[in-house]
């Protein structure tokens, strides 16, 4: 499975992607995409050899309606949007029907939504005073956050002392639960429903 990896920030779910044994064999990155030049993710991408494309007007930059062609004559196949904050474009997301993915720093369909990623995402949850988060992977769709979900796992977060806590054992199951739904997929073990969307063990 070919796929792309977009990415906003630091790129700590691409490393988790391109560092997982479990897909090695299965999966090839072939593209990182970002809404900022100087995304830090670019740096893991150079250092395995990975072409890299920035969304954007100006110099240097791919307009918004040129991706789903760069990427169809790249031979990319599926999509993961790893920490992207920016709306994908319709088109893309009619092309890529059922293959573009995100993981969502918490629990969907709470907390979620335009505006809720990073901190902000933990700030609230924290204020809430929820006793456990967790990560979301779920289709994307036309909208911020309300494809139908495909995976969760949760953490307890009941001791945590501020939305920073919370932030660090989100991520860590990020780094398992997206690899685990990438696989699933590349195993063609995902079972899309009207209603519902299944992984099959």
């Amino acid at each position: 499975m070919k796929i792309a990896v977009f990415v906003s920030g630091r790129g700590s779910n691409l490393n988790a992607i391109l560092n997982s044994p479990d897909l090695k064999n299965l999966v090839e990155v072939i593209a990182v995409v970002s809404d900022k030049i100087d995304c830090k993710a670019f740096t893991i991408a150079k250092k395995f050899g990975i072409k890299t494309f920035t969304v954007g007007v100006g110099e240097g930059k791919i307009n918004q309606n040129e991706i789903t062609s760069v990427l169809n004559n790249l031979g990319v196949n599926f999509i993961v949007l790893a920490g992207y904050l920016k709306l994908i474009p319709n088109e893309l997301v009619e092309h890529f029907e059922n293959r573009i993915i995100n993981i969502h720093p918490a629990l969907l369909p709470s907390f979620g939504g335009k505006g809720m990623y990073g901190l902000n995402v933990h700030r609230s949850v924290f204020n809430s005073s929820a006793k456990v988060s967790g990560a979301t992977v779920h289709m994307v769709d036309k909208t911020y956050d309300t494809g139908k979900i495909i995976a969760q796992k949760c953490v307890d977060i009941n001791d945590v002392k501020n939305p920073e806590e919370i932030a660090n054992r989100v991520l860590k199951i990020e780094h398992q639960l997206l690899p685990e739904v990438i696989k699933a997929f590349a195993e063609n073990r995902v079972k899309i429903e009207p209603e519902r969307i299944l992984i099959i063990n």
